[in-house]
């Protein structure tokens, strides 16, 4: 029932944001909640981590360095050179940029698993660049907004420590200590995740209701390009590295799927509404994106997988 409501997410995800849309007044009163709720959020990740996750990291580094080194060098590059050729306006490139920034979404590892990716490569970039992030997005904000708005790099910095780093750190450490307890709520992490991503959408949108119909076709072509060169240029960039399929798909997914919430809180908090809106769009977009590439890839690996038990059964029988 629960992996039923999680799998149908995008459509929640456009459900909401219409319902935030022609009913904005109950959600925008909402907005001091983002912060809060996108800690909750990474507290909960962190309670999906244990030390497994960092062994993996130390046995087999190549492919999440690869994939890290992706994330945070070609979805930044191509957040700037996407809002430069459409010619968003400051502010939406602000939104562009910090969501390019961000370290991959949570989102992604449901992704991957749909898709019979590499899961454990999923989680280990997932967790890797989120606790890298906490220095590395507010530096690459500095250097590719710099020109364009001042960059409280400092002050970025300290309150990713606080939305990131530390539910993070404090989720790991509960799972660590209280494992049985854990394992007993373990199943309903993923749903309230998706519940509180929703929210946050909502709000978001609610806040943009005034100015979505002016600059959100736009913007949402920024996002929707943004989203599938991520995809494209982490599985073929990643393929050229050496990697297998599997790991390229799963690279592209963790790429292309950013933490759009971070962006979103950052953007509220240090910029403006209009600055949060491409975090929004991404939020919806990127889901929706991930589903159908999960579908496509998932079904195609399952065939190859009953298509090689035929083979073994065939060649025992001979």
């Amino acid at each position: 029932m629960l992996s039923a409501f999680n799998s149908l997410f995008p459509l929640w995800a456009l459900l909401i944001s219409l319902l935030a849309f022609f009913f904005s007044a109950a959600f925008s009163s909402l907005e001091s909640s983002i912060v809060p709720l996108l800690a909750l959020v990474m507290f909960m990740m962190g309670l999906t981590l244990g030390k497994d996750d960092f062994l993996r990291i130390a046995k087999n580094p190549k492919p999440v360095l690869i994939g890290v080194v992706l994330q945070f060098l070609l979805m930044p590059m191509l957040a700037i050179t996407l809002a430069n050729m459409l010619q968003l306006s400051n502010q939406l490139t602000i939104g562009m940029v910090l969501v390019g920034s961000c370290a991959g979404g949570t989102a992604s590892n449901v992704i991957c698993y749909l898709a019979k990716g590499d899961v454990a490569l999923s989680i280990s970039m997932t967790m890797t660049s989120t606790l890298l992030g906490v220095i590395a997005t507010p530096l690459l904000c500095t250097f590719y907004l710099s020109e364009t708005v001042s960059v409280d790099t400092w002050s970025m910095l300290f309150s990713i420590l606080q939305m990131v780093f530390i539910p993070v750190l404090s989720g790991f450490a509960i799972n660590y200590f209280f494992q049985a307890f854990v394992l007993r709520v373990e199943p309903l992490i993923p749903t309230l995740s998706v519940v509180i991503i929703l929210l946050i959408i909502a709000i978001v949108v609610a806040l943009n209701s005034d100015r979505l119909l002016d600059v959100g076709l736009l913007t949402l072509i920024a996002v929707v390009l943004h989203n599938l060169s991520g995809l494209v240029g982490g599985f073929y960039v990643s393929r050229l590295f050496g990697l297998d399929l599997k790991q390229s798909q799963t690279i592209a997914i963790e790429v292309g799927m950013q933490n759009s919430g971070l962006g979103v809180a950052l953007a509220l908090q240090f910029f403006s509404a209009t600055a949060a809106l491409p975090g929004a769009l991404f939020s919806v977009w990127h889901n929706i994106s991930g589903s159908l590439l999960a579908s496509i890839w998932g079904r195609k690996r399952t065939s190859l997988e009953y298509l090689l038990r035929d083979e073994e059964r065939s060649e025992q029988n001979s």
